[in-house]
């Protein structure tokens, strides 16, 4: 991957002797110094976080004085989904597994965040900032957080899952540059991160589930990465309010 960056800053026109030196877990210690971190997005936003801090890539001896941390800018958001059939189909499913139930494997998989594509059709809400965070400034304890949020629903419908994404910026590069992870851009690797529920929400256009995350690494093993999420909804179809628990592994 160093002879493809550097062949990419010589066929660019880049200056000369601008070389980046690739960072991962295997060679960070050894790094002399280097101009540039890039560091490297997981397939989640939340473990992604966590593992950052775990290679220890803020603010780290090797970079130079003016170097740079590419991407330097993230954004948590949160938004909500109605998501039936799917939730029918890997949750529900173990209630009843060919005449046997197996609701012990159902509260498991409800507590596991699952990564995949989200269809922009099935938002039901808008997409609430959770969380900003200048990555080149960041310190160990940085990606811990409680962050309230405000879900206002679009249109009447049901509501089965919460999901997380991400966007990011390279604000250091010559022309500003990022993208977003969300279901309402171009799908990417990274997909988006659902956290169904275990109630299903009755939502009318206009109203509003008020809730708070928590995110924080596993005591145990620091890169897992728990989730706390507090919601409520006082609707004309459906009052709850609830705490549930994940485990991102």
């Amino acid at each position: 991957m160093a002879d493809m960056a550097k062949q990419i800053v010589e066929t660019n026109g880049l200056p000369d002797g601008e070389v980046f030196k690739i960072v991962v877990s295997s060679c960070i210690a050894s790094c002399a110094s280097c101009q540039a971190l890039l560091s490297s997005l997981l397939p989640y936003y939340f473990v992604w976080l966590h593992s950052l801090q775990s290679k220890f890539l803020f603010h780290h001896p090797c970079q130079v004085d003016d170097g740079v941390v590419l991407p330097d800018e993230a954004s948590l958001y949160l938004t909500a989904i109605e998501d039936a059939e799917y939730k029918d189909d890997k949750i529900e499913f173990w209630n009843n597994v060919y005449g046997f139930d197996m609701s012990c494997i159902k509260k498991q998989a409800m507590m596991e965040p699952l990564v995949d594509t989200v269809d922009q059709k099935q938002i039901v809400t808008n997409c609430h900032l959770l969380k900003t965070m200048d990555i080149s400034k960041m310190v160990l304890g940085d990606a811990s957080f409680i962050a309230p949020f405000k879900l206002i629903a679009e249109r009447d419908d049901y509501i089965h899952a919460f999901v997380a994404y991400f966007d990011v910026s390279f604000t250091k590069c010559h022309k500003l540059m990022g993208f977003s992870t969300g279901p309402r851009s171009r799908a990417t690797h990274w997909k988006q991160t659902v956290l169904y529920l275990e109630d299903v929400l009755t939502i009318c256009e206009g109203e509003t589930i008020i809730g708070s995350m928590t995110v924080a690494p596993n005591k145990k093993n620091p890169r897992d990465v728990d989730i706390m999420v507090k919601y409520s909804l006082s609707g004309r179809r459906c009052v709850v309010s609830r705490v549930q628990f994940y485990k991102m592994r």
